[in-house]
């Protein structure tokens, strides 16, 4: 699934794809992004503080992810939705939408 084709089907404008953490500036988050898919390892890294800038700016995001230790996700982000892989394309354009307050895919 392409995950950046899903989301301009869907109406995003700018969608942003990331390999790594160092790819991101992390200082210019809220104004760069609106919502993110967030994948819990990006190049092998963990992306929880990244996740957790994202919270203390305010952006909306969700974490889409193959990692299945949900526990430590819904401890540390109890009101974040975890998408696990395989996910269907309305499943994540669904967590999106809900976490942008825009309620569930019609």
């Amino acid at each position: 699934m392409d995950v950046e084709q899903l989301c301009r089907d869907y109406g995003a404008g700018d969608v942003v794809i990331a390999r790594d953490l160092a790819e991101i500036d992390r200082k210019d988050v809220a104004s760069r992004f609106d919502a993110a898919i967030v994948d819990l390892l990006l190049g092998g890294a963990s992306t929880l503080d990244f996740a957790s800038g994202l919270r203390k700016s305010g952006v909306p995001f969700v974490f889409a992810s193959g990692y299945s230790d949900a526990d430590e996700i819904k401890a540390s982000f109890p009101d974040v939705r975890l998408v696990t892989k395989p996910y269907s394309g309305d499943d994540l354009i669904s967590a999106v939408a809900a976490a942008c307050g825009r309620g569930p895919l019609v």
